[in-house]
């Protein structure tokens, strides 16, 4: 970035020569050659074509990280008002000393009157669909150009030829999940497998289905689905393995830092769940739904009023996202109807039946555990009524059990014993 770094600086000593008066080798900011545009490649989609404004606009709000002391020219006072020049606009940091970028300094650079600045922030320009950059903080009714320019941290990250995730905290509720597990590892019904296959086809050919019969006049961006069935089936397992087949992130939205028994935070701790992930390739995730969409009651008290009121901010937020929400829920009846006009699908995982046990673990018992006559060793185990999360438990009893031991064989009547306490959790004997 050293000539894209020289390059600005040009241009600044340039824009601020000319505005006064001073001597210049060029007339106008536009004469300066531009450096390598292949310098900004790993943060400019390959489909757009940058104007000459659209790339100063990058470049200044990239210059408080890559070269902070070139904006120290800014931090030139008015000698008749012995003050800053309200014309540079800009940010003093908390901890920050040198000069933060605003909208009015991106006006003051360009200068062009007949430009209108302002549509560089607006939600419908590249830069906020590729969550490139934005202006924050402007105080209520202040100049929307006062807002200091920021540059993402996603933008960043690509600078740094890192891996970007968002910082788990309470400005982003919501942690990624990821498994090394595979499509072949995960046992579910026929139908079920089809009902996922056409989830996978929707976000990997969104685009095409919508445009190709014009359905993009009543048919939303996104895709919204709901899991529901016994724990331990496959919910969140299917969730991440979907993020995984189509390379997208998938975001477990923590609940206990998003419900709040405050008026209005609990929708303001949705909105930055969903404004960060908004025209990101990722994939929302609410574990345990029913919290947070559960059903609306009859409005007796304030509390009441406000509940309902949650519930609807999250059914606008939904149908408005446009990327892949699934909400995982144990009881279908525990959702608010409501949300169902707005799902595309919703899926029933239902417990294992005895066909379905008996692959589960054939793939999850190691090979070395097995005893000679494997057949019936799994027709037997099979015919406990557990789902793939308990079997799970119980594989991580029995290696407790078997650590250590040479060779390391299982007998049927040890994992009964694992059998019998994990189903003693629930109240349960085997038979």
């Amino acid at each position: 970035m050293n000539n894209t770094i020289k390059y600005f600086q040009q241009l600044l000593h340039t824009a601020l020569a000319l505005y006064f008066g001073k001597e210049s080798n060029y007339v106008s900011i536009q004469d300066i050659p531009l450096p390598n545009p292949s310098e900004f490649s790993p943060i400019i989609p390959n489909s757009i074509q940058p104007t000459f404004e659209e790339r100063i606009v990058l470049l200044l709000a990239l210059m408080p990280h890559l070269s902070p002391q070139t904006l120290d020219s800014f931090f030139l006072q008015n000698k008749d008002l012995d003050r800053p020049y309200t014309e540079f606009g800009g940010w003093k940091g908390a901890s920050h000393n040198g000069f933060l970028p605003t909208g009015q300094t991106v006006a003051f650079i360009i200068g062009n009157a007949e430009l209108n600045i302002e549509n560089f922030f607006h939600r419908s320009h590249w830069f906020y669909k590729n969550n490139i950059l934005h202006l924050e903080g402007q105080g209520d009714g202040e100049p929307f150009l006062s807002g200091r320019l920021v540059v993402s941290d996603e933008v960043l990250a690509k600078l740094q030829n890192r891996e970007y995730e968002p910082e788990y905290n309470a400005s982003f509720p919501a942690k990624r999940i990821t498994t090394p597990l595979e499509w072949l590892d995960l046992v579910l019904p026929y139908n079920l497998n089809e009902e996922i296959n056409n989830i996978i086809r929707w976000i990997q050919h969104e685009n095409e289905i919508r445009e190709q019969w014009r359905l993009n006049r009543i048919v939303k961006p996104g895709y919204r689905c709901l899991f529901y069935g016994p724990p331990g089936t496959g919910k969140t397992l299917t969730a991440t393995l979907l993020g995984k087949q189509t390379a997208q992130d998938v975001y477990r939205v923590d609940l206990s830092m998003i419900v709040s028994k405050y008026i209005g935070e609990t929708e303001k701790n949705l909105a930055k769940v969903f404004d960060k992930a908004a025209y990101r390739r990722w994939i929302l995730f609410f574990d345990e739904a029913d919290a947070l969409f559960g059903q609306r009651g009859e409005t007796q008290t304030s509390n009441d009023r406000h509940a309902n009121q949650e519930v609807a901010y999250l059914l606008q937020r939904i149908e408005d996202f446009p990327g892949t929400v699934i909400l995982a829920s144990n009881l279908k009846d525990n959702i608010d109807e409501a949300f169902f006009r707005r799902f595309q699908s919703a899926l029933y995982f239902p417990m294992p039946n005895e066909r379905l046990r008996y692959q589960l673990w054939q793939k999850m018992l190691p090979a070395e555990w097995l005893p000679d006559n494997t057949g019936e060793f799994f027709q037997k185990v099979a015919e406990y009524k557990l789902s793939g999360g308990n079997m799970v438990n119980v594989i991580q009893s029995c290696a407790i059990q078997l650590y250590g031991k040479t060779p390391p064989k299982l007998t049927l009547e040890q994992l009964k014993q694992a059998v019998a306490r994990e189903l003693s959790k629930d109240g349960k004997v085997v038979n």
